[in-house]
């Protein structure tokens, strides 16, 4: 039962930290016009490394990063790096800014074509998590109750 358990809490703190993302990226979205607006996205993988971490299965130990990179601070008087949290979630992700692909007269980062492809990504990501739950769940109904 600890497999199965596992799955599903695997599964679980997946559709939490895609969903936090999608909300990101709906930020992003909505700021598009909004000048000096910094566009931030979460390192999925990381995150989800970090909300795995001790969980049967998981094998954190094989994340390689990539993605956007990583803040630091090097200098005692610079801002240190937003982090939030999803509530009962293992591990807080932490945002981070975007690098833009071609500067804006505004100062925004925000590139339309890559925050829309995120976001169909992220949903269709997200929507393969709900179905693969929701295809256990069935076989498991099946196999109790025989029907």
């Amino acid at each position: 039962m600890n497999q199965l358990s596992a799955q599903f809490d695997f599964h679980g703190e997946a559709l939490k930290l895609r969903g936090e993302r999608q909300r990101v990226l709906a930020s992003n979205i909505a700021n598009a016009d909004t000048p000096n607006f910094q566009a931030r996205d979460v390192n999925f993988k990381s995150a989800l490394a970090l909300a795995t971490r001790g969980m049967p299965g998981s094998s954190s130990s094989s994340f390689t990063g990539g993605g956007l990179g990583s803040l630091t601070t090097t200098a005692k008087g610079h801002v240190s790096v937003p982090t939030f949290s999803l509530g009962n979630a293992k591990a807080p992700m932490t945002l981070q800014y975007r690098e833009p692909a071609q500067g804006a007269m505004d100062a925004n980062t925000v590139d339309m074509d890559v925050e829309r492809a995120n976001f169909a990504d992220n949903s269709l990501r997200y929507e393969a998590s709900l179905r693969f739950l929701n295809g256990r769940i069935k076989t498991m109904n099946l196999a109790v109750t025989g029907q």
